[in-house]
């Protein structure tokens, strides 16, 4: 198993409803498989790192808050921009930064339930033409369609509740 990448790599698996449909059933299920995920750790589990170099579980939660915030605005933005260039951030100073750090989890567990209820309602009601809107990466100057961009968050949320999960498997936290 890699610590890195336990479900593997992002693999783009399609543009058709089926694939939308598992999207949407993906960002709908993260916020309670991530609550699922860290029930019960207790402080000092917490600051672990789910692997060697790697973030704290703590900053795991913060930072599924971060990226799946930053993704919601990009969306919104391609829908309303033709074509925006992003912001980009850089996510390992983010993750350093005091609040991800050390601020309760529940903070960011209540605000990624809050944020995917209302990126739902968002989705849902998006047309296949909306979703081959693109937005531009700055950092490689790449188009990137809103049904790949919809991929890669299905894909992230599974990817760190994975983190999560293996860590307390290897530590018998289970």
């Amino acid at each position: 198993m890699n610590e890195r990448y336990p479900i593997g790599k992002f693999e783009f698996s399609g543009e058709d409803d089926r694939a939308k449909s598992q999207y949407l059933q993906a960002i709908r299920e993260a916020p309670r498989l991530l609550r699922e995920a860290v029930a019960e750790l207790n402080h000092e589990q917490l600051n672990t790192p789910y692997r060697e170099e790697g973030w704290t579980v703590r900053q795991v939660v913060h930072h599924m808050v971060d990226s799946h915030m930053n993704s919601y605005i990009r969306f919104r933005w391609a829908l309303t921009e033709d074509k925006p260039v992003i912001k980009a951030y850089d996510e390992a100073v983010w993750a350093a930064l005091p609040d991800a750090k050390s601020a309760p989890i529940e903070l960011s567990l209540d605000l990624l339930e809050a944020l995917h209820a209302r990126w739902l309602v968002l989705l849902e009601n998006l047309s296949p033409e909306d979703l081959a809107r693109v937005f531009v990466h700055p950092e490689t100057g790449r188009e990137i369609p809103l049904i790949r961009n919809l991929a890669i968050y299905a894909w992230h949320g599974k990817h760190h509740v994975a983190h999560i999960t293996e860590l307390r498997k290897r530590k018998g936290w289970t």
